[in-house]
């Protein structure tokens, strides 16, 4: 989880900076998230494709109640 400090920092960024940001960050966690034996990583992985899911299919709802999109949702 972000700081409040570095949410308002990474909001004053320009678009470049942000990517830049988000590309240090991946570079930094990257070894985290890899560590383990092969069934913890690949639970790490499966629990943050769910909670992606989760955040998509909340974002598109929200989408489609503003009138914004027709949601299909495949699975």
């Amino acid at each position: 989880m972000l700081s409040p400090e570095t949410i308002a920092e990474y909001r004053r960024m320009t678009p470049g900076q942000r990517l830049q940001f988000s590309f240090a960050m991946i570079r930094e966690n990257t070894p985290y998230l890899l560590r383990g034996r092969e069934e913890v990583v690949q639970r790490r992985f499966e629990l943050l494709q769910r909670e992606n899911d989760l955040r998509n299919d909340g974002i598109l709802r929200g989408m489609a109640r503003l009138g914004h999109v027709v949601v299909t949702v495949a699975r």
